[in-house]
């Protein structure tokens, strides 16, 4: 039942191809090709393998391979650093006040500037794509965790140290279990912010990935396939966010329920 309901939000879809496939058909613009078009093309480019391996193509593992490692890679590292410096940071007000200045600051620089910086310190490759992706989705991480480390009720706090928990139990049985909605939706915005600063990684920095592809079908005048790209990139961020949704249900079903009954 779950999944014919997840299927009957999905009616805007085949509205929106038919509308785009009718408009571009009758506009003949070789700029706007139509969606048979383009699926064929993605069809063709990474989606034509072999069984064994899942359809997927040769092009399919030479792009989307690097990429998603890049940004699995960049979410996950800056995840252990944004959510412990944010513990850190929002249980101590005297540490707050010191680094404040500093996130409001960095959190105000677009990630995008400071590409051609890290590609002078790092050079041309992964490291610099990674710096970027890092640098950019760090903020909503520590923001939320912060936030939610500063709204742990106090009561339960005093009630742990009554009970004699070490500074180390009450924060893994209090502070953090309390954070953790807060810090979920840190990840989930992160996990999106990943998946642009990737493809913006990859067009400065890069020499291979879903958004090195995008910049060669773009500047080869390959239309149907740069549309591809750009269709698979927005499919790749609804199963991103999708697959996220689950993970947090499943971790975080204590919390509605906690929820529920108050």
């Amino acid at each position: 039942m779950k999944v014919i309901a997840a299927l009957g939000r999905l009616w805007l879809v085949p509205v929106v191809l038919v509308a785009w496939e009718v408009v571009t058909r009758a506009a003949e613009q070789p700029f706007f090709p139509p969606p048979s078009a383009v699926l064929a093309r993605m069809h063709e480019m990474w989606f034509s393998g072999p069984p064994s391996r899942l359809l997927l193509t040769d092009g399919a593992l030479a792009d989307l391979g690097p990429s998603m490692a890049r940004l699995f890679s960049g979410w996950l590292l800056t995840a252990v650093i944004g959510v412990a410096a944010g513990i850190a940071i929002g249980c101590s007000p005297r540490l707050s006040d010191y680094v404040n200045p500093l996130i409001q600051f960095g959190r105000a620089v677009p990630p995008p500037l400071l590409v051609p910086f890290f590609l002078a310190l790092l050079k041309l490759g992964t490291p610099a794509q990674l710096a970027t992706i890092v640098f950019g989705v760090i903020w909503p991480i520590l923001l939320n965790t912060i936030d939610g480390a500063r709204t742990v009720d106090r009561q339960h706090l005093e009630t742990a140290r009554i009970f004699g928990l070490s500074a180390a139990q009450r924060l893994w049985r209090v502070v953090l279990p309390s954070a953790l909605p807060k810090i979920f939706a840190g990840l989930r915005l992160a996990l999106s912010l990943a998946l642009i600063l990737m493809v913006i990684a990859e067009i400065f920095a890069g020499t291979d990935g879903i958004g090195y592809r995008l910049l060669y079908t773009q500047r080869s005048y390959l239309y149907p396939d740069m549309w591809g790209c750009i269709v698979l990139l927005g499919v790749l961020g609804y199963l991103l966010n999708s697959a996220f949704l689950l993970v947090e249900r499943r971790v975080l079903a204590w919390h509605r329920g906690a929820r529920q009954t108050t």
